[in-house]
């Protein structure tokens, strides 16, 4: 009998060699679940259907799952039940609390999942939590990878996102394929948590741009420039950057509908400072933006994307 990994691998060069390939479900085929069709998570798991494999979702929200399952994709009411049908499981979810149930709960993953299946976190949480749920699965006979991206809700359309994968080579290279339809820049950083700890510095580092994204487009607003010759000239210069790229013209507009909610990014953000301090590492620069983002969530923008940082330098 084939083993998962030849079973994705031979998938892979099928869909290489037939890139039009529809969605079919002929015996033998390779069943990924998705739980977590949110903003990014619905293109994800979107562009794993169009590959050819056989969907499986779940979602708290059963409307976020519903353009999928129009085209095929297979429903379950719960992650136990999604799992007891799958031979990989990807989740995109919200916060910790929300993977610590998903992986760990009686009904979650651990627990349901058939032996030698693969387990893959995509959502941006605790690298100490990946680290227990990898030791978790692996006493199950369950392969756990923890893989965060980066690049939004454009870079999860487009299936453009940077993966970076924790966890062992071998359950690495058994699902790269899947890897593959949602991103292109995809590299293993280390043991299980040193996916979400590589999140961390992509975060901390967008969390300082963005306050000099911000900060530089209010102040050509405020001195009478018009902002979009100014973006011409500084986004391709020293400055540039994906925020300024891809979400200064958002800024300029007056676009704050979210590719990453405020509320994901305090979250992301509160775990690096936690993870910091238990390094003993001084983090300025995250510390500043975290409370700029604690003082727009009160004002009740939660719910907006994180490019609706601008509005509080234009009022300050």
């Amino acid at each position: 009998m084939a083993s998962l990994e030849d079973k994705l691998h031979s998938k892979d060069r099928e869909i290489r060699r037939k890139p039009t390939m529809t969605n079919t479900k002929a015996p033998g085929e390779m069943k990924v679940g998705f739980i977590g069709t949110g903003v990014m998570g619905k293109s994800m798991a979107g562009h794993i259907q169009q590959a050819g494999y056989p969907l499986h979702v779940y979602t708290r929200t059963a409307a976020k799952a519903e353009a999928l399952v129009k085209e095929g994709a297979v429903w379950h009411d719960t992650p136990g039940k999604l799992a007891a049908e799958c031979d990989v499981i990807i989740t995109m979810v919200g916060y910790p609390k929300d993977v610590e149930e998903i992986y760990l709960g009686e009904d979650g993953l651990v627990a349901n999942a058939k032996p030698g299946s693969y387990l893959i976190d995509m959502t941006t949480s605790s690298p100490l939590l990946a680290a227990r749920i990898y030791e978790a699965a692996e006493a199950k006979g369950l392969h756990a990878l923890d893989a965060p991206v980066s690049g939004g809700d454009i870079g999860a359309r487009d299936a453009k996102l940077s993966i970076m994968v924790g966890g062992s080579t071998e359950a690495f290279e058994a699902v790269r394929p899947l890897f593959e339809q949602m991103g292109t820049n995809i590299v293993l950083q280390g043991k299980a948590g040193a996916g979400q700890h590589t999140k961390m510095c992509n975060q901390i580092a967008i969390a300082s741009g963005m306050m000099g994204v911000c900060e530089a487009l209010a102040y050509a607003k405020t001195s009478g420039l018009d902002a979009e010759n100014v973006l011409k000239s500084i986004a391709t210069g020293a400055a540039g950057s994906w925020s300024l790229s891809n979400l200064g013209p958002r800024m300029i507009a007056g676009d704050y509908e979210p590719g990453f909610y405020v509320k994901h990014f305090i979250k992301d953000m509160g775990i690096a400072l936690e993870s910091a301090k238990a390094m003993g590492m001084k983090t300025p620069g995250l510390a500043l933006a975290e409370s700029l983002y604690q003082e727009i969530s009160s004002n009740g923008l939660d719910e907006k994307g994180t490019q609706v940082l601008y509005t509080y330098y234009l009022q300050a």
